[in-house]
């Protein structure tokens, strides 16, 4: 059974840092990248009527938390997609204020 010796249980625990590692990242890249084809969207409709200026401002004031809080435990996924999610969002909050058609 693995972790039974100590140097197996040393093994198993890495083993399980970098699978939640690698979770961390690939879950952050696929939340930030469904962002992209809202950008380019907006960007070519040149409108953002539908979506709400609330959510938006909730969201990015959620996604900036999360920011911080991924410096405060010192975890580069939550510190590196919320920084690029946040990005992506205030290109869509930028394009809603700009648009306002």
């Amino acid at each position: 059974m693995c972790c039974e010796g100590r140097q197996e249980l040393y093994f198993c625990e890495n083993q399980f840092v970098d699978t939640a590692k690698i979770l961390g990242l690939v879950a952050g890249f696929l939340t930030t990248v469904a962002f992209v084809p809202q950008v380019i969207k907006t960007w070519q409709s040149r409108s953002a009527r539908d979506l709400s200026l609330v959510m938006f401002l909730l969201f990015c004031t959620g996604v900036f938390l999360w920011m911080i809080y991924g410096f405060m435990i010192n975890e580069l996924p939550v510190i590196l997609w919320n920084i690029i999610t946040l990005a992506l969002a205030l290109i869509i909050l930028f394009f809603k204020l700009r648009f306002k058609n």
